[in-house]
């Protein structure tokens, strides 16, 4: 027997559609608010978020590049403006001087700080569609696909 559908019919297509719609207006609408009320990008609030979460406050600027999907040149750039508001700053890694971190300063922090409750706000609103398991089951399912996409 022929298979006659055609690759465009592939449920995985609307799925992936869907997730990559999803995304796009959640990081729009919150990235919105969080600039409006805290005037805070919502990608320096990533950086920060995930700094301030790190051992000492820093991370290595290629696993930093990593974990928010930029390349290196752009994770570089990207801690130039927040170097410049004074909110992380670059320091060297003592045992191989080929490796820079990049590390929240105090006033990154208290910026983080000014701002989470902000973007926390706008997160129980956008997913409050979703029931308490549903919420739990989602982020099962981010953790596997994260997990499996990891370079």
């Amino acid at each position: 027997m022929v298979n006659d559908e055609s690759p465009l019919d592939d449920p995985l297509l609307t799925t992936f559609g869907r997730l990559v719609e999803v995304s796009g207006r959640l990081q729009r609408s919150l990235g919105q608010v969080l600039e409006e009320r805290a005037s805070l990008p919502l990608g320096w609030m990533e950086v920060l978020l995930r700094l301030a979460r790190s051992e000492d406050g820093q991370l290595a600027m290629g696993v930093l590049a990593g974990q928010i999907v930029l390349t290196t040149g752009g994770v570089t750039r990207l801690i130039d403006r927040m170097e410049t508001a004074g909110f992380v700053e670059r320091r060297p890694c003592p045992s191989d001087r080929r490796v820079l971190y990049a590390g929240i300063t105090e006033a990154g922090l208290a910026k983080l700080h000014d701002a989470v409750g902000v973007h926390v706000e706008g997160l129980h609103q956008a997913l409050g569609v979703l029931t308490a398991k549903e919420l739990v089951a989602f982020d099962r399912v981010l953790a596997k696909l994260q997990a499996a996409t990891e370079g």
